[in-house]
């Protein structure tokens, strides 16, 4: 043991002396690599995955490349066992993938699905991989905003075809089919209708490459309406590279189109099956390559919501085996004359596909992207079986509760509404999240008074009250009541409990409505907060050539709700049309601040996407505005100090994405956090200076709610694309101040540490399949932080008891901005008697420690600092006393200096041991000879009586008395628990045994070392003078 050098003052930030060598900086920058090593974890869940935008794979069946539509790419090495996402320094939403058929290096992404929902992302251009993802480059195209195919040309790979439709909410000269012949390096636009027509699809003629041909689509959202269709649509046919075109017209039905879907045979391209939207939407099919066609009847699903399902599929080697992946999957085995639909042996299959891709050397093999994950079909899409570790679930909002573990709550898109716990035996994997509603999941809140229940809502406001136990739900919604005009609810109506009295639940249709009885009767307690702009509230008009309003488009609406966290009465609404409101007098009178915002540079109408009142201040409110569905993707935040009389926008060049979310920190007024379309990100200074969070988090993640848990200061994030992000404890980020950060060195201070072992046991097996997320760390670790990485000297911390004596000493890293250590709150495991045949374990296991004061010191170089350290027990635990723990310290330690003691009287036999064996075939006292071999023969005796000696197989259960030991001593120190009276009463006789050893080794040495040492002195093998003992 060492002693702490009394004269080091435990206190924070105590410096000895001495030098350190660091890599020195002018000023320090504050950025995710500052806390580097606070990385999120990726809880999924991969039970439901999100919305598959593209699927394209090698030949050989294992490699396979999947694209979401917010979770990037992924890809596959062993044909689905596991993904590895390969993407997450890029835009997150995929359109479309492509692989070079000569060289499967080769890899095209291009960025923004094309399944032109509401809810649908945008991409900033294409992207080329030669390495098979691992590195990538961005090719252009930034501005097409949604990419949704791309083709390669098989003869001479260098040239390459990217349909784009373009922008969703915006006219736009960025879209069209276009064209580069040099690998991507340059594009050239080959299709061009008009800045409302885009290139929805491209396939090449695989016998004649310069065979091209080219859907365009006419199509264009609002906020309050979707119209698919327009003379801009149409089917084109090129056979000179894309020189020059021809509409093709024959058979066709008449103008206006919608999105044409078509495929051609590879093995007979003369074939061609297209869906073709119109007044009456129907399958097309030419059997000249176009020229003309002929209408084919079909089922419903065939010609069902062709803006949303754009995909149809030939198979590779059979002309006549079509796929139509729509709101079902079906098949055609007749050429699409005639269609089947595959059934649910294997388990059911999400509905909404948008992606299908077919192994050309083995067609029985199949891979479907869907809104709800990925599924593999062995046997030509009769059956299918879902791929459980993707984690691309699309959630909208998230909450948590104040359980120990607490769980977390959310809604995805096309996937209901979740909970899953922040932590489980074993990692959290698929099987801990269970579905509490269904529909598509938009809120949930747990109920902050009545842990039984929570509240979640679908699509269109229908929010149920939901008992968790049974997931028995209620509905709760607000009807109209005499005299109010028809209620409007958004898509992604709110929910939310009150800031101030956790009793008030809010939600909204153009009205603001309170509940103080878990929804059993409301009140409105408001008028119309809107516009009540009529001319946006035609949503049975909306869809274009086929009718769709499934509430998407439902507009002049509240969209966002916030109580003040000081003062219940002061809410605030905002609007889907703009509208910023504010009651103080808990909904009695209401002022619309929406002209203030506007004089701080945001448009007037933007879309407030969130308000966060702030926690210190109730004059302080920051809020988000989201202008991208009239074409403007700028990144609106503001903060008001004086109730939105005034606002103040931030900016930062580090901004990327229209902004979903604002919230600020529980402790830190200063510290915010920012979600938008395309990153997260924070500031640490009030708003003046911003930068984007990493560290496992993909650098452009669609980051749609940000929440903090109270009680273990996590930051969990709502994604739609990467499911459900957490960091645990934000502790340093709150305690980053500039003062620090200027520091080379920091050690923070620590909270009192809770002796646990952990909040589960080992006893779960492994899990086969399936997404698992790691468990936040069960002891909080030690935090230093380092202004510039350290350069030379090591960098250890040690931990010692209140009388200075030495417990444990760590390693340290050496990583500029925020380092954590992990102490395990046990000293150092003891020395084990060593030499046997078998590993003992017990040389890793070693005792808590009692609760107390103690020291942490980080040694740096030659430079020390030291902080208290607190360690308390665990009174949550009620089937361990104090009384409990002190026993089981008392027993172990007694164990603990057993196995030391044996491991001495072993050593002492090793040592003879190894004397006799280097000087027995030396020796030519053949009277000496046989004294040193009988010596050691009962030194053997003696040492495979103390460990096993015999058995090398693990699986051989060879026990003698270190092993006995072992058994006790893990038993005891890897529990907590009272020793019992029996592990007691071993402990005291193997003690006996411990002693009789030393004693057995004792008359050993007794009985033949002076015999033996003056034998070898005589035989000039050892020195002669001062007897040498052995």
């Amino acid at each position: 043991m060492r002693n702490l050098m009394p004269s080091i003052t435990r206190v924070f930030l105590f410096l000895i002396g001495g030098t350190i060598s660091f890599n020195a900086t002018a000023q320090t920058q504050i950025n995710s690599s500052t806390f580097g090593m606070m990385e999120a974890r990726l809880l999924g869940p991969g039970t439901m995955s999100g919305r598959i935008s593209a699927i394209e794979g090698v030949s050989d069946g294992k490699t396979i490349y999947v694209g979401t539509a917010g979770g990037g790419i992924w890809k596959t090495t062993n044909a689905g066992a596991s993904f590895t996402p390969i993407f997450d320094k890029y835009c997150q939403s995929i359109g479309a993938l492509a692989i070079d058929p000569k060289n499967s290096k080769i890899i095209y992404a291009g960025t923004g699905e094309s399944n032109m929902r509401n809810s649908v992302s945008i991409g900033n251009g294409i992207y080329k991989s030669t390495d098979g993802g691992d590195n990538w480059t961005k090719l252009g195209l930034e501005s097409t905003e949604h990419i949704a195919k791309i083709v390669i040309n098989p003869t001479n790979t260098n040239i390459v075809f990217v349909a784009a439709p373009g922008p969703l909410w915006s006219s736009s000269k960025d879209r069209g089919l276009y064209k580069s012949i040099d690998g991507g390096k340059t594009f050239e636009k080959i299709l061009y209708i008009n800045e409302d027509a885009g290139c929805a699809d491209v396939s090449l003629d695989p016998q004649h490459p310069d065979t091209i041909y080219a859907s365009t689509w006419e199509f264009r959202r609002k906020p309050f309406a979707f119209n698919s269709g327009g003379n801009g649509s149409g089917m084109w046919k090129s056979t000179d590279g894309g020189k020059n075109w021809k509409e093709l017209k024959t058979g066709l039905p008449p103008k206006p189109f919608g999105r044409i879907a078509f495929a051609l045979a590879p093995s007979a391209p003369q074939n061609i099956v297209a869906i073709v939207e119109a007044e009456e939407t129907g399958l097309y099919i030419s059997a000249d390559g176009g020229e003309t066609w002929n209408k084919q009847s079909a089922t419903m699903n065939v010609v069902s919501r062709p803006f949303y399902f754009a995909a149809i599929t030939i198979d590779p080697k059979d002309p006549k085996r079509v796929y139509r992946p729509g709101f079902t999957f079906s098949y055609s085995v007749d050429g699409g004359h005639s269609f089947a639909d595959a059934n649910n042996d294997g388990g059911w299959l999400h509905s909404d596909h948008h992606a299908l891709w077919i192994n050309p050397n083995n067609t029985s093999q199949l891979y479907l992207g869907t809104d709800g994950g990925v599924y593999i079909s062995l046997d030509r899409g009769a059956t299918w079986n879902f791929v459980q570790c993707l984690p691309v679930g699309q959630f909208y909002h998230v909450a948590m509760d104040n359980k120990k573990p607490y769980n977390i709550y959310g809604g995805l898109q096309d996937n209901g509404t979740w909970e899953g716990p922040s932590a489980a035996s074993g990692g959290i994997t698929n099987s801990n999240w269970k579905s509490i509603n269904g529909g598509d999941g938009f809120w949930a809140q747990p109920d902050p008074l009545n842990s039984d229940y929570a509240y979640a809502e679908s699509q269109g406001g229908e929010i149920n009250r939901i008992n968790l136990a049974t997931t028995k739900a209620v509905g709760i919604k607000p009807q109209q009541a005499p005299g109010e005009d028809k209620l409007r609810w958004n898509w992604n109506t709110p929910i939310v409990f009150g800031a101030a009295n956790k009793k008030n639940l809010y939600m909204s249709s153009q009205y603001l409505y309170k509940t103080t009885d878990q929804g059993r009767n409301w009140t409105r307690i408001s008028p119309d907060l809107t516009t009540n702009d009529k001319d946006k509230q035609k949503q049975e008009n909306s869809g274009g050539l086929s009718a769709d309003n499934t509430s998407a488009e439902n507009h002049c609406t509240i969209f966002t709700i916030a109580e003040s966290p000081l003062d219940e009465k002061m809410i605030w609404a905002g609007t889907d049309d703009g509208n910023l409101q504010l009651t103080l007098d808990a909904g009695k009178t209401w002022t619309n601040l929406a002209a203030n915002y506007a004089k701080a540079g945001i448009p007037a109408h933007t879309w407030v996407s969130s308000i966060e009142p702030s926690q210190f201040d109730k004059k302080i409110v920051y809020a988000t505005f989201d202008n991208h569905m009239y074409g403007d993707h700028k990144t609106y935040v503001a903060r008001s100090a004086d109730m939105g009389k005034t606002w103040a926008l931030f900016s930062s060049t580090e901004f990327t994405g229209f902004a979903h979310k604002i919230k600020e920190d529980l402790r830190n007024k200063n510290l915010l956090f920012l979600g938008t379309e395309m990153g997260l990100f924070a500031t640490l200074d009030g708003g003046q200076n911003w930068f984007r969070m990493k560290n496992k988090i993909p650098e452009y993640i669609l980051a749609r709610d940000i929440q903090i848990q109270p009680v273990t200061h996590d930051l969990v994030i709502a994604t739609h694309g990467r499911g459900i992000i957490v960091i645990d404890d934000i502790s340093p980020m709150r305690s980053m101040k500039k003062e620090i950060a200027e520091k080379d060195v920091v050690l923070f201070p620590m909270q009192p540490l809770t002796l646990t072992m952990g909040q589960f046991g080992g006893g779960s097996f492994p899990v086969t399949s399936g997404w698992v997320a790691a468990n936040p760390v069960s002891i909080p670790p030690i935090k230093y932080y380092f202004k510039d990485r350290v350069n030379s000297g090591d960098v250890t911390v040690d931990i010692y008891d209140a009388a200075g004596k030495l417990v444990q000493s760590i390693p340290g890293s050496k990583r500029k901005g925020i380092n954590m250590v992990s102490w395990n709150l046990r000293m150092k495991p003891p020395k084990v008697a060593t030499g046997g045949t078998k590993m003992d374990f017990g040389s890793f296991l070693a005792p808590m420690v009692l609760p107390g004061d103690y020291t942490v010191k980080l040694t740096v170089g030659d430079s020390v600092y030291t902080s208290p350290l607190k360690v308390v027990h665990d009174i949550s635990n009620k089937d361990f006393s104090i009384e409990d723990r002190k026993l089981q310290y008392k027993t172990a330690m007694e164990l603990y200096k057993m196995h030391e003691q044996l491991a001495a009287t072993v050593d002492t036999i090793n040592t003879k041991q190894k004397l006799i064996k280097e000087n027995l075939n030396k020796v030519t006292d053949s009277s000496l000879k046989k004294s040193m071999r009988a010596y050691n023969d009962e030194l053997e005796k003696l040492r495979s009586e103390c460990l096993a000696t015999k058995q090398k197989s693990i699986f051989a259960d060879e026990r003698k008395l270190r092993e006995e030991i072992t058994e006790v001593y893990a038993a005891i120190s890897g529990q907590e628990a009272a020793p019992s009276n029996l592990q007691v009463q071993r402990s005291t006789v193997l003690q006996q045994e411990v002693k009789k050893k030393d004693q057995e080794n004792q008359q050993l040495l007794k009985k033949y070392d002076q015999v033996i040492m003056e034998g070898l002195k005589r035989e000039g093998l050892i020195p002669g003078g001062v007897k040498k003992p052995f």
